[in-house]
């Protein structure tokens, strides 16, 4: 707590407030697109392809996001996306709106696309800055960095328990549209309020060499993005397979609040990271969150009503958060800080795209037969993260050893205040 306490500490309450609510309509628009276009066309298979349109246009669309806020800074790239990807999400429900039984679905997976290739990855960014913060404040230290990772890596798993929560309480209350409609207004609010927050301006422009860019991807970043490939395909899979059992159930609208539960465990891990002692070698931490990742995926397969399934989903959440706080805390450690953008979001691209293949595949495979072989992907999905895990720890740890050994790299240029 105390850790936590000297963080937030350093922006004010007001920033953490803004730059979480900032993320939730990444978390909504999800959901809230493969509820709505599962119930126009009446087909798992077109919810799940536009869901999974959405997270893949989001996937190419960080990265460059992301290489363009360490040339561009923060501010005017955040800005762009916030506007624009706000009126893509208000563009889908219009075009939900005027579909009829027999037309093509396709263009709804078309404006899904373009709304998630400028939804902003805030968490992502939010993680960028904290370096720039601490050290603003005078105050920068590793444990202070590492408590920062793992805050944000909760408060990600958070806006994926109370994004689709949002989701299904609107969708009950209301319906798919409006759940949409509530995302693109908190984007526009909150994704444009973090674009102008004080803390952008910590993220200057810096100049990128050829050299610089080449070192970005590394065999170690590689191995964290397929790693996290695989986390997505888990939150992808989950989803499908539980709205499939809830629909099953008479009960499509409680979708949202019973994948909500695989983030709670979620939270409650990734807050208790932090307590990890620093000898504790972080791809032995990856290996020992993988394993567990895996085994608690297997009683997934055993699931066949509504009760068993919330007991699995929130013990399942307890191994989420710690994986991706390894990953991310890793690839901040191995990156350098003139290319840490670019490395971040490459990171939450491939879980986009991870998402997109598993509610994809598993959207098919639930056509097909079910919710079973829906969760089916979701442990494979668990037991690839593990392999990676396994056999990718020796150039984990390398690619550490030589980082350590490196002198530090500080862009040039002033940082305003971080006064809130």
């Amino acid at each position: 707590m105390a850790s936590y306490r000297h963080l937030f500490s350093l922006t004010g309450p007001l920033y953490v407030v803004v730059a979480f609510l900032g993320r939730l309509p990444l978390a909504m628009s999800q959901l809230g697109v493969l509820l709505l276009v599962s119930g126009v066309t009446g087909s798992y298979g077109a919810g799940g392809a536009t869901a999974g349109a959405l997270a893949v246009a989001n996937a190419i669309g960080a990265p460059v996001a992301g290489a363009l806020t360490d040339r561009l800074g923060q501010r005017p790239v955040l800005l762009v996306q916030s506007v624009v990807g706000s009126l893509g999400l208000f563009a889908v429900v219009a075009l939900a709106g005027t579909y009829e039984s027999g037309d093509p679905w396709w263009p709804l997976t078309l404006v899904a696309a373009l709304a998630g290739a400028f939804t902003p990855q805030v968490g992502t960014m939010a993680r960028v800055r904290w370096r720039p913060i601490s050290r603003r404040a005078g105050r920068e230290k590793r444990e202070l960095v590492d408590a920062a990772f793992s805050y944000e890596g909760a408060a990600d798993e958070a806006s994926f328990v109370l994004g689709p929560a949002l989701v299904g309480l609107v969708g009950a209350l209301l319906n798919p549209s409006a759940a949409i409609l509530a995302a693109g207004i908190l984007l526009l609010l909150f994704g444009t309020w973090f674009a102008v927050h004080p803390t952008a301006g910590l993220v200057g422009p810096s100049t990128v060499s050829a050299q610089a860019a080449a070192r970005l991807l590394t065999p170690a970043l590689v191995l964290l993005a397929l790693v996290q490939l695989s986390v997505g395909m888990v939150f992808g899979s989950v989803q499908t397979g539980t709205s499939v059992l809830a629909t099953a159930a008479g009960e499509p609208g409680l979708t949202g609040l019973f994948h909500a539960l695989l983030g709670v465990g979620s939270v409650v891990a990734g807050l208790a990271v932090v307590a990890v002692p620093e000898t504790f070698a972080y791809e032995r931490r990856l290996r020992l969150f993988t394993i567990a990742l895996a085994l608690l995926s297997l009683p997934l397969l055993a699931v066949d009503g509504l009760g068993l399934l919330a007991v699995v989903l929130l013990v399942l959440g307890l191994a989420v958060a710690p994986t991706m706080i390894t990953t991310f805390t890793v690839t901040e450690r191995i990156t350098d800080v003139r290319r840490l953008g670019a490395a971040m979001t490459i990171l939450a691209a491939t879980t986009g795209m991870g998402y997109a293949v598993g509610s994809s595949v598993a959207g098919r495979l639930a056509d097909w037969g079910g919710h079973r072989p829906a969760f089916a992907v979701t442990v494979a999905a668990s037991f690839l993260a593990l392999g990676l895990a396994l056999t990718g720890a020796r150039t984990l740890r390398m690619a550490q050893a030589r980082a350590a050994a490196a002198p530090e790299r500080v862009p040039a240029g002033s940082v305003p205040s971080v006064s809130a």
